[in-house]
């Protein structure tokens, strides 16, 4: 997060900021439950996939619909580097485990970034394909390599084990640190990106593309660096996902996934980092928050039943009523200190 071009003053703030997330990290690991903390955990494991995301989608405007294949590959490929040689040969049904999966081995912090690096060299080969064509007609192209991806995971089974998927993966100690500290990394960084030069070409070709072009930018290189990033990102949450979960399947990297993120983004405000941290937390917190509606109901001492879906309706109607009131998010292209400023302009 610290940058050599910025202010002592600003080197300090960011310094702070991490202190007290690792402060606030050690305090929910002593004061709540393990639920709690489960749930903390996968809200920072979404918040490193949803400020990603929104980086290829809503800072450089190229409406990517294949976030679900790169955390495939991250998941997989951690899982396959943390998993013990005992337990490959153990849990692969469907066909004799490949000899060079049997050869990975790595601890958990190289396995997440070897799955960061698998995920962007293959965002970087998808590069050349995908961006030659833009609009709706990217959206289709990503999402068919989307498809393909979880194709390859289901037709591999000497590699993935095929739709049975990898079980008993194991799950780090500590990994609420691990999720949180990543969390703060993947936005710090994302920020200082869209704060840089490169940032400012990615946000002119969100505007006008072809006026980029006329500027001199080479818009290629830069939706590459773009789009290899958020996969870097993506790669390592789902890495952290594979950990949390202990169990993976072809099925949990379908579209859904991807439609979750893109709620998340949406609600938050397309290029707004901060905002995707808000939408995480709304959207993920509030999936688990409502739970309770999907249990027997009671209204002053009256029974009321149970109404399983309960939780989805009252969440639908919650972003429902989000998006009629704010058009363009939470926070529209805005980051949650410029709201703050400009609140404080239009008081004096």
């Amino acid at each position: 997060m610290l940058n050599p071009t910025t202010t002592l003053a600003a080197q300090g703030r960011n310094l702070l900021i991490i202190l007290i997330t690792i402060a606030l990290l050690v305090g929910i690991n002593l004061l709540f439950n393990d639920y709690i903390v489960r749930v903390i955990s996968t809200v920072f494991v979404f918040m490193i996939l949803a400020v990603s995301y929104n980086l290829i989608n809503g800072v450089t405007g190229q409406l990517s619909l294949e976030p679900n294949g790169f955390v495939a590959v991250g998941a997989y490929v951690t899982a396959l580097f943390i998993l013990s040689s005992d337990s490959k040969m153990d849990m692969f049904e469907m066909a004799t485990p490949s000899p060079f999966i049997m050869l990975l081995h790595a601890s958990f912090l190289p396995a997440l970034l070897i799955s960061g690096v698998c995920a962007a060299v293959l965002a970087v080969c998808l590069a050349f394909p995908v961006f030659r064509v833009r609009g709706d007609y990217l959206a289709i192209v990503t999402l068919g390599f989307g498809f393909i991806i979880k194709i390859l995971a289901i037709n591999n089974p000497q590699i993935t084990n095929g739709a049975i998927g990898l079980n008993d993966i194991p799950q780090q100690p500590h990994l609420l640190f691990w999720c949180g500290l990543f969390a703060l990394a993947a936005t710090g960084m994302i920020l200082q990106l869209v704060w840089s030069k490169y940032g400012r070409m990615m946000k002119a070709i969100r505007d006008d593309e072809d006026a980029a072009i006329a500027m001199g930018i080479n818009t290629f290189r830069i939706k590459t660096c773009a789009f290899a990033t958020s996969a870097f990102f993506e790669g390592i949450g789902g890495g952290l996902l594979a950990s949390l979960l202990t169990t993976i399947s072809p099925g949990l990297f379908d579209f859904m996934l991807t439609f979750q993120l893109l709620i998340i983004i949406v609600l938050g405000g397309l290029g707004s980092t901060t905002g995707a941290l808000l939408g995480t937390i709304v959207v993920v917190g509030s999936g688990e928050w409502l739970r309770f509606l999907d249990q027997p109901l009671s209204l002053f001492g009256h029974d009321l039943g149970a109404y399983p879906g309960l939780r989805m309706v009252v969440f639908s109607l919650l972003l429902l009523l989000i998006m009629l009131f704010a058009r363009e998010g939470l926070l529209g292209k805005k980051e949650l200190w410029q709201l703050r400023r400009r609140s404080r302009h239009d008081s004096k």
